[in-house]
């Protein structure tokens, strides 16, 4: 009877842990247009006219970045978008890479995170010099500072401006630009990025800019949960100092 309650309590103590953190990971979902998704361990908007996410937004910090679990290629469709989500064939042929926007580097707190961010949904075209030059640089520092402290990203391709055209059966657009997006509420510190989905150069910093401005560009609202004048004077400015730019994560 003991070993029974015993058993109960774990139980319950380990279900209240993950519900509380797939909670807790909701709590400054953007706003935009779109059929919003909430996996376990992300959440996306989906974007049926170009066959991809408007936004990908997840948490991350150093509890949840000690995961080992390992990379799977199972790249499916996402049963939970309504209107169906692009499919794999969609990207077979079109040199393109099969571009994450929540990396699956960043998903090794388990099993279930690794296999949810290989959902279609969670997929965007980008050129392999992109993806496999600067975009992963980018991811690689994101997932440096989630080590130390714990963040808050939004990103995906800017689907409202013109792209490089499609992709597929069903005409996955390619977007032109990326952007990230990242708030650090213990630092009460915030950064966006702007990048050309190309082969890029330079410093990481250079493409740093305000998240007004990739609002202004999306048309997206990030952290509108925020006080207004806290959102209003993060969202405002950059300061590089408060980020370093000096450390960098192996994987993706």
């Amino acid at each position: 009877m003991n070993l029974s309650v015993h058993n109960m309590n774990l139980v319950t103590t380990i279900l209240t842990f993950f519900v509380s953190i797939h909670l807790f990971s909701q709590e400054y979902l953007p706003r935009s247009s779109g059929e919003v998704i909430k996996h376990t361990y992300y959440a996306l908007s989906y974007n049926e006219t170009h066959e991809q996410a408007n936004w990908v937004y997840y948490k991350l910090d150093p509890t949840f970045l000690n995961g080992r679990s390992p990379r799977k290629n199972n790249f499916r469709e996402d049963p939970y978008v309504s209107s169906y989500s692009a499919t794999l064939n969609d990207y077979k042929g079109s040199g393109y890479d099969r571009g994450h926007l929540a990396p699956a580097g960043d998903m090794k707190f388990n099993s279930i995170a690794m296999s949810e961010s290989f959902y279609m949904s969670n997929i965007s075209p980008q050129k392999p010099e992109f993806n496999r030059g600067i975009w992963r640089r980018l991811e690689s520092l994101v997932r440096a500072w989630g080590k130390r402290f714990e963040i808050y990203v939004s990103t995906a391709g800017i689907l409202n401006i013109e792209g490089y055209g499609t992709i597929g059966r069903n005409k996955v657009k390619i977007p032109s630009k990326y952007y990230k997006v990242i708030y650090a509420p213990e630092k009460n510190i915030m950064i966006g990025f702007l990048m050309t989905n190309a082969k890029l150069t330079g410093q990481l910093s250079s493409y740093a800019i305000s998240v007004d401005r990739i609002e202004e560009i999306t048309g997206i609202n990030f952290f509108s949960q925020l006080p207004d004048d806290v959102e209003n004077d993060l969202e405002s400015k950059v300061n590089l100092s408060d980020w370093d730019f000096s450390i960098s994560s192996s994987g993706r």
